[in-house]
């Protein structure tokens, strides 16, 4: 399995230095999620796939998260942005091919793979490969989902988010790949991110605003759409079986 090409260069030059703010607030509160997440399973060495320019890393890098992390890529811009970064305790950067993970069965305790997966062609197939070197897993997904969401087709794609989720969808695709759900979160985004999100418009801001805070006061709703959604999950050794 290969990424198509035409997508391969979309991401080859998708991270420069114009982003970085954006993207360094929002790592951080991905980062605390997997911080949050993780503080009920042991590990020494952390694997990120879908390092992005490498902000989650460094803010877990900062907060002594672990001594031993890696990550692989496919955009050669990221890595060389994951690279200038000089994160401590990273060890391995890695540019691969958005499919095929270079390290070996059971190599990772944890994998990290943050916001990834909306993106990916074949998800189920960088799902299996993810479980092959790991013992635990943390994925983060946004949750795009609305029911008209087919009339959003072109806002979703100029993100590059090819899969829609839902928390409920999210877990069938995991579990129905054998992972096994231990923990979740149903995420609102941080006002911080918000207003760096929408900047000086004030209407969509304040929308959203109240649609959090609905969401707040009724917590089954936001069990359906959180603005993110992300959960830890446990290798299980079966293989996908239907009928």
């Amino acid at each position: 399995m290969q990424l198509s090409d035409n997508i391969k260069d979309s991401y080859s030059s998708q991270y420069d230095e114009k982003s970085v703010n954006w993207r360094n607030t929002g790592a951080r509160y991905k980062a605390l999620n997997i911080v949050e997440l993780s503080k009920s399973i042991q590990f020494k060495n952390v694997l990120e796939v879908g390092a992005g320019e490498g902000s989650i890393l460094n803010w877990l890098s900062q907060w002594n998260f672990c001594p031993d992390l890696n990550c692989v890529e496919i955009s050669e811009s990221g890595i060389e942005l994951i690279k200038s970064k000089n994160i401590r305790n990273l060890n391995d950067v890695v540019l691969f091919d958005g499919y095929k993970i270079p390290y070996p069965d059971n190599h990772f305790d944890l994998v990290i793979c943050s916001h990834v997966l909306e993106h990916v062609e074949h998800e189920r197939i960088l799902l299996r490969e993810i479980k092959r070197v790991s013992k635990y897993q943390i994925f983060e997904v946004p949750i795009d989902f609305s029911f008209y969401v087919d009339r959003k087709l072109t806002h979703f794609l100029s993100y590059g988010h090819i899969n829609i989720y839902t928390p409920a969808l999210f877990r069938f695709l995991l579990k129905s790949e054998n992972f096994e759900v231990k923990q979740d979160i149903n995420h609102l985004y941080h006002d911080e991110v918000l207003k760096l999100s929408y900047g000086d418009r004030k209407a969509p801001y304040y929308i959203t605003k109240i649609k959090h805070a609905i969401l707040e006061m009724v917590p089954y709703l936001r069990g359906i759409k959180p603005s993110s959604y992300a959960v830890l999950t446990q290798k299980n050794e079966k293989q996908l079986s239907i009928f």
